[in-house]
């Protein structure tokens, strides 16, 4: 069995971050259990093990709870907990669509703070004067319309970073290797 077939085959992969707090279902730890089941058929795990690691996955209760028991099982496969999670999945697609929308409001506040505070300036010293406010007002305008106008842009870029952010957890979680010729 793959591992990319075996992570799949969960509700949510418990490797993934935003999925490890989740609430394991029994679906979840019958996964769990067939994978030990069959390393232990496999002669892969001892009976004392199995049991040892079945009785982990039966009281978990959590997603991630479900990982430590399987991670020496089925290999982690980078690539395949990221393409489930790649750009256009849809949890990482609604997670950028939501940054967005907060630079967007940011943009939208920027906007108005600068108008208040520099309109306010204006009408205290120089009421009737050059509108000089104009000037910062139009610039933090344009921020606005960038911001609106490239959505799309902007959002590939946050799945990028998310996509990323997951590799880097993902990373930290995999036990170090030994560079060969090195002492353990």
């Amino acid at each position: 069995m793959s591992s990319s077939g075996v992570w799949g085959r969960f509700g949510q992969d418990p490797r993934s971050p935003q999925s490890a707090r989740l609430r394991a279902s029994d679906r979840d730890r019958d996964v769990a259990l067939e994978v030990l089941t069959d390393a232990f058929a496999d002669g892969r795990i001892d009976h004392e093990e199995y049991d040892l690691r079945s009785s982990a996955v039966t009281v978990a209760k959590v997603l991630a709870e479900l990982v430590p028991p399987l991670e020496d099982l089925v290999p982690d496969d980078h690539g395949s907990a990221l393409a489930a999670r790649g750009p256009g999945s849809p949890g990482l697609h609604e997670q950028a669509v939501a940054l967005w929308a907060k630079d967007r409001r940011e943009a939208l506040m920027g906007l108005v703070g600068i108008s208040l505070i520099t309109w306010t300036i204006w009408a205290a010293t120089m009421f009737g004067g050059f509108p000089w406010p104009l000037f910062p007002m139009l610039a933090a305008a344009m921020n606005t319309m960038r911001t609106q106008l490239n959505k799309q842009d902007i959002v590939q870029e946050h799945e990028r970073k998310l996509v990323k952010r997951e590799r880097k957890a993902l990373e930290a979680r995999e036990p170090k290797k030994l560079e060969p010729g090195s002492d353990a």
